[in-house]
């Protein structure tokens, strides 16, 4: 069985869902940007970008900010 993203951390980061979805469609445009691979190679196996990005926006690693 595959790991899943903690979705429920990253959402703390957000405001809504609709942020947390911006949010992560933005930052896995960046990852696809370092490379034309829809993967990541982890420590075992492979990581989806889309995963990643919910990943860094979970733990931090990328902050969501506001437009004004």
């Amino acid at each position: 069985m595959s790991r899943r993203p903690n979705i429920e951390k990253a959402l703390s980061k957000a405001s809504s869902r609709y942020e947390l979805v911006h949010a992560a469609v933005k930052r896995t445009v960046q990852l696809l940007e370092e490379g034309d691979d829809f993967f990541i190679r982890g420590e075992r196996e492979l990581i989806k970008k889309t995963f990643q990005a919910i990943e860094d926006i979970a733990e931090g690693k990328v902050k969501i900010t506001k437009r004004k």
